[in-house]
């Protein structure tokens, strides 16, 4: 899978099966530098405090439309963890327990 090497990317396309769609990720990436500034000033790496994950969707189910999405370096199992216990939620189940 091709990487992202620019200042910010170099954590962009490593969650996921396929790079940012490039009608996406101009703007993503702009977005997601200015929310990391945003929440963790000039710390980087294992410095910062705060994660974040950006989702890009078309509306209307378009056929091959997909969910581009980039953080600032969360790891993909604490995502997974993550998703699945707002889906608990949003679902109206239990807190579930998870280390996201």
């Amino acid at each position: 899978m091709a990487r992202d090497k620019s200042s910010f990317g170099s954590q962009l396309p490593q969650l996921g099966d396929a790079p940012l769609e490039l009608k996406f990720r101009d703007n993503m990436q702009a977005i997601a530098g200015g929310i990391d500034r945003i929440f963790n000033g000039t710390a980087r790496g294992a410095d910062r405090k705060t994660g974040f994950v950006l989702l890009v969707f078309p509306f209307g189910g378009e056929p091959g439309a997909r969910c581009n999405f980039v953080s600032n370096g969360a790891d993909r199992q604490e995502l997974v963890v993550l998703f699945k216990e707002m889906i608990a939620r949003f679902e109206g189940q239990p807190e579930t327990k998870g280390h996201a």
